[in-house]
């Protein structure tokens, strides 16, 4: 039994609580999608929290299962939101894909090829490390697929791709799925999968996530991916190594039980902080009789971090 079964999370909800729960960390690991904002909403006392930790000297680094945005994309995206980040704070699941492509395949840049089965952000950060990917955006798969005609087929498969990195695709079709298969039917190719996230927030929604269409395709093939997203300890490894963390001094803020706490769980930090602004609910952070780990800490949304400590 995990200490978070055998403890009842601690409720952060005035301004004692948060300011004994912020002494105890240095770093702050963050999900982004229903953490800091939910699709192109900001959620509330967001720019104010971050600036709050920083004030401290705190450490910010966020971390996002969203494939189809690369880290330089992100950078753009917070800051038409107000906050300053740099490239090296972000780690994203394509990112932490390309690295395991690279270091752990070890498949050759310049040589060796990759399918991709998602968007922009795979192809960005693959490129980056100087693969050429393959698929994706190309406009020719948004033709309606038949054998005879399709181009990845009437000239054969590519021989030089060694992996499908397959992510999120908002633009999935019958084409993609059908040009994937068959490089995942051939036993050489790697199969990586950015995260398998069921679902992810937006602003009243809740939307398919990556994992839903990467099932099809490992249904499809009879293959089980490498997932390199959370809660895969690969990329917590990374981001740990990379930064030289001391991990119990670290905390994994997060909306998702399955994904976010887990990392930070499972990857041995010293404390998890779920917010309710995404996917979760009070009930389910409460709950003990579900497989996935408690948070040690949870609170109705980040900015009352904020608002606790300054009333």
């Amino acid at each position: 039994m995990t200490g978070t079964k055998a403890n009842t999370p601690i409720k952060i909800q005035d301004k004692t609580s948060s300011l004994e729960f912020l002494k105890k960390f240095d770093t702050f690991l963050f999900d982004c999608d229903g953490v800091l904002w939910l699709g192109s909403h900001l959620l509330p006392d967001v720019v104010e929290t971050l600036d709050y930790l920083k004030s401290l000297g705190k450490q910010l680094i966020f971390v996002t299962n969203n494939s189809t945005k690369s880290r330089p994309q992100y950078v753009k995206k917070f800051a038409g939101f107000g906050i300053t980040v740099t490239e090296d704070q972000i780690f994203t699941s394509g990112y932490a894909s390309a690295l395991y492509v690279r270091d752990f395949l070890k498949l050759q840049p310049g040589k060796d090829k990759v399918w991709v089965f998602g968007e922009s952000g795979i192809i960005d950060e693959l490129t980056l490390m100087g693969f050429e990917a393959l698929g994706a955006g190309d406009p020719r798969l948004d033709e309606p697929f038949d054998t005879n005609t399709s181009p990845f087929l009437k000239d054969g498969l590519d021989e030089d791709v060694k992996c499908v990195v397959a992510g999120l695709d908002t633009k999935v079709n019958y084409h993609r799925l059908a040009i994937s298969l068959q490089y995942l039917r051939k036993p050489d190719v790697h199969f990586v999968a950015t995260n398998i996230d069921s679902t992810f927030p937006q602003k009243g929604i809740i939307l398919p996530g990556a994992g839903s269409t990467i099932q099809s395709l490992a249904y499809a093939s009879d293959r089980t991916p490498e997932a390199c997203g959370k809660p895969n300890l690969n990329m917590l490894n990374a981001i740990v190594k990379a930064k030289n963390l001391d991990r119990s001094r670290c905390c994994m803020v997060g909306d998702r039980l399955n994904t976010d706490i887990k990392f930070g769980e499972t990857g041995g930090l010293g404390g998890t902080l779920l917010v309710l602004t995404g996917i979760e609910t009070e009930e389910r952070a409460l709950d003990t009789a579900h497989e996935h780990p408690n948070p040690k800490y949870y609170a109705s949304k980040l900015g009352d971090l904020y608002e606790f400590t300054h009333q």
